[in-house]
């Protein structure tokens, strides 16, 4: 019989272990792929928005943190603190560009709804949007809602329809062609009227600015902080503090996996310890016949890496199974709103299917080192004396 067969004949000796002790691997694994793959998905998604933004600076409330910063690029309600005189300001500077926008939220249905204030000409060449249906702001008009592809589909919104916001009904005048981004779960309205609906005043959320000199980002920076006491961030500053958030969520998360996975390998320590004691009359045969402690301290190695490998397989597709099912059910909030809100799913890296399988079968066969040397120590006449 070739060590090959001798391997299967054993794992599926005792079926009912052999399934217990894969289970306990493959949800490890599931895990921990689950995690990956929307975290991976979250921080495409991150770098997109920072991008689709159209910003090269960004001014918000006095005393924001990073939380603020995911917020703006999940169009979360922010703090609407910042005053029209300081807009006015920093309008004033030379060789900018700022856009101020109010966010807000709204339920359809009993689901919330991102809701943002925006100046209508300014923001379209921001965004360069594109009309999938109806018409979009014009010059003079006051009220009146744009919504995005992802809003108009879900809560079957034509131009035309009615949406009730602060118990005032809108009327929805266009429906934005899919940007892949949060502006398709967005309902968009002019800003005189998204501050009297919310009754902010003249205040707004955020500003958004761009430069003429892309080389002076900072320098405007500087600029804008001495004359308003704002908070400013770059582009570059808001991506890099937002992925530092989410890459520590991240390694928590899967961290708490990987907890998973180490007790699913003291089961498999379990499992081949007591295959040892069970089968130490099959290993003092196998010894008469000729076979070396080395054979034998193969024989239980391979035995517990195929319990890696298989469950590190089934783990890798069962988490990318759960993920992409999980994805659209993810409650929409600043760190999860990418995965929901895009329309876009989990990323499927093959460097992840590859990565835990090996990860797996690692462990694996880390746990069956003790009991396959314990079985390799086993002399001939202690073995086959064994009943």
């Amino acid at each position: 019989m070739t060590i090959t067969k001798l391997v299967v004949k054993n794992l599926t000796r005792r079926r009912g272990r052999f399934v217990f002790t894969l289970l306990g691997i493959t949800i490890g694994i599931a895990s921990v792929v689950t995690f990956l793959a929307l975290g991976g998905s979250l921080k495409g998604e991150i770098e997109r928005e920072s991008a689709a933004l159209g910003a090269n600076l960004v001014v918000t409330p006095k005393g924001s943190c990073a939380y603020e910063q995911v917020s703006i690029l999940t169009g979360e309600q922010l703090p609407t603190t910042i005053t029209a005189e300081e807009v006015a300001t920093i309008k004033a500077i030379d060789g900018l560009t700022a856009i101020p926008f109010v966010t807000g939220r709204t339920a359809l249905d009993n689901r919330p709804v991102s809701v943002m204030g925006i100046m209508p000409e300014e923001t379209l060449a921001f965004k360069n949007w594109e009309m999938a249906q109806g018409s979009y702001f014009e010059k003079s008009q006051s009220e009146g809602a744009v919504v995005g592809s992802v809003v108009a589909s879900q809560f079957e919104l034509n131009p035309g329809a009615q949406v009730t916001i602060r118990g005032q009904k809108v009327t929805v005048i266009g429906v934005l062609e899919e940007t892949g981004g949060k502006d398709d779960v967005t309902i968009f309205l002019p800003l005189p009227f998204t501050q009297q609906l919310y009754e902010q005043g003249s205040n707004v959320s955020y500003v958004a600015v761009r430069v003429d000199d892309l080389s002076q980002v900072e320098n405007y920076a500087l600029k804008i902080k001495d004359v308003v006491s704002l908070g400013v961030v770059s582009d570059k500053q808001m991506l890099k503090q937002v992925l530092s958030i989410v890459g520590t969520v991240n390694v928590t998360l899967q961290l708490i996996a990987a907890v998973a996975v180490l007790a699913a390998a003291f089961g498999i320590v379990n499992t081949m310890l007591t295959a040892t004691y069970e089968r130490r009359r099959e290993i003092g045969i196998l010894q008469s016949m000729g076979a070396r402690r080395r054979t034998i301290f193969t024989v239980f190695l391979i035995e517990s890496g195929a319990y890696g490998v298989l469950g590190g397989l089934a783990g890798a597709l069962g988490g990318l199974l759960f993920s992409a099912l999980a994805a659209p059910h993810i409650g929409q909030n600043a760190f999860t709103s990418f995965v929901k809100g895009s329309g876009s799913g989990p990323l499927f890296d093959p460097m992840i299917i590859v990565s835990s399988i090996a990860f797996s079968a690692g462990v694996a066969i880390v746990a069956g080192l003790y009991p396959a040397w314990r079985a390799a120590q086993l002399s001939p006449v202690e073995a086959i004396s064994y009943e």
